[in-house]
C-alpha cells in the first residue's frame, strides 16, 4: 500500500490515553489533521484546550461505547489512516473477559468500521505490546517479532478469574492482535493494510488529563511508586526486572512513521530501549543530577542483572529511530510528575 503523508486525515482511537496524546501531538507537528475519538465530552474540550495551537487541524469525536457493533461507523468516514490505541491497560480485572472483551471487540470494530465505511483509509495502525510477544522462554531470554505470548493464554484458560493481573491483561492483547491479523487473512482484498506496533513499558512525560496519583496509568504509577519519597520499596523489587521499556516519545513517533514508511506495511514492530531495572532508573536520575532526593538504593546493583531483551533491531532498521536514553526519560518523567505537583 502507499505510504499515507501529512497534510493527510488520521483518526486516532482512544485520543485521551498517555499513548495517544503523543500520537497526536506528533502527528499535529508533522503537518497531519487528526480527528480523536474520546468517551466524553470533558476529555474532548481538554485535548482541544491542549492542541489548541493547532487550530482545526485537531477536532474529536464522541464514542463512549468502543464494544458497540458499529461504533466507528461515521468517525471513520473521510479518514486517509486510522491509529487505533484504545484498550483497557490494567492488572486489577476480575473476570478476564473485562479485558479481553472490549480489547478484541474495538479492534475488529474498527477494521469492521473501515472496510464498510471508510473507502479512503490506506493503513491501520494498531497499538499492540510486547505482551503479545513475550512467553516462558527462560531466564535472560531474546524476543523478536517472530514470537508470540502463547504463556499466558494457556493461564487463563486454565485459571480464569484466578488467573494473575498481568496475565489477563497480556491475554487481552495476544487476542486483540491476532484477531487483527486474522481479520487482515479474511479480507485479503480490502483498499488498506496494517502495522502493528509491540512497546513493552512505556515511561516518559504524561500530557494526559491526570488529577491526582491514583489516576497515573499503570506504567507511570510503577515509576512513581519507586521514585517517589513517599513510598519506601525494598531493594528486591528495585532489581528485579519488570520487563523492557521505551519513551512514549519514541512510540509516539513510531506510530507517525508507520504511516509514512511504505515498507511498513503488513509487519509487526518490537519498539523497547531494554530492560527496565528500577535501580538503573534511579542511578540515571542520580547522574543526571537534578533530583538528589529521589530513593538510591544500592548504586550499580541494576548493572548485574540478567534479564529478557525484546530487540527493536527491525524498527531501527525501518524507521531509523534512535531510542532515547533512559537518563533522558528518566528526568522527563520525573520532571513531569513534579510539575503536576505528584
Amino acid at each position: 500500500m502507499p505510504a499515507v503523508q501529512p497534510p493527510s486525515r488520521v483518526l486516532v482511537t482512544g485520543a485521551s490515553g498517555f499513548i495517544a496524546v503523543w500520537v497526536v501531538k506528533t502527528l499535529l507537528e508533522r503537518g497531519y489533521s487528526v480527528v480523536g475519538t474520546v468517551r466524553s465530552e470533558e476529555k474532548g474540550v481538554y485535548l482541544r484546550t491542549l492542541f489548541q495551537e493547532h487550530g482545526d487541524s485537531f477536532s474529536y469525536t464522541i464514542i463512549e461505547d468502543i464494544e458497540k457493533d458499529g461504533a466507528f461507523d461515521e468517525a471513520v468516514r473521510g479518514i486517509d489512516a486510522v491509529e487505533h490505541t484504545a484498550s483497557p491497560f490494567h492488572f486489577r480485572a476480575d473476570d478476564p473477559q473485562e479485558l479481553i472483551r472490549p480489547a478484541v471487540k474495538g479492534t475488529v470494530n474498527v477494521l469492521e468500521s473501515i472496510k464498510n465505511h471508510g473507502p479512503s483509509v490506506k493503513r491501520v495502525v494498531i497499538t499492540a505490546s510486547t505482551a503479545c510477544i513475550m512467553w516462558d522462554k527462560g531466564v535472560a531470554a531474546e524476543f523478536d517479532e517472530s514470537d508470540w505470548n502463547i504463556t499466558s493464554p494457556a493461564i487463563v484458560e486454565k485459571l480464569g478469574k484466578d488467573a494473575p493481573g498481568p496475565d489477563k491483561y497480556r491475554t487481552s492483547k495476544v487476542f486483540a492482535e491476532r484477531a487483527a491479523w486474522d481479520f487482515m487473512e479474511k479480507n485479503k482484498s480490502i483498499g488498506f493494510d496494517l502495522v502493528t506496533v509491540c512497546p513493552p513499558i512505556v515511561l516518559g512525560p504524561i500530557m494526559q488529563q491526570v488529577d491526582s496519583v491514583s489516576a497515573l496509568n499503570t506504567s507511570i504509577a510503577g515509576f512513581y511508586q519507586h521514585t517517589t519519597t513517599s513510598i519506601q520499596k525494598e531493594q528486591k523489587d528495585r532489581v528485579t526486572p519488570v520487563a523492557n521499556w521505551v519513551d512514549v516519545r519514541d512510540v509516539a513517533l513510531i506510530h507517525a512513521l508507520s504511516l509514512e514508511k511504505e515498507e511498513a506495511g503488513g509487519k509487526r514492530f518490537i519498539t523497547s530501549s531494554g530492560p527496565l531495572i528500577y535501580q538503573n532508573v534511579l542511578d540515571a536520575l542520580h547522574s543526571a543530577g537534578e533530583y538528589p532526593d529521589v530513593p538510591k538504593g544500592e548504586p550499580g546493583a541494576g548493572k548485574l542483572v540478567k534479564a529478557d531483551v525484546f530487540k527493536s533491531d527491525k524498527a531501527i532498521q525501518v524507521f531509523g529511530i534512535k531510542f532515547k536514553t533512559m537518563e533522558e526519560t528518566a528526568v522527563a518523567t520525573l520532571t513531569a510528575l513534579r510539575e503536576r505537583s505528584f
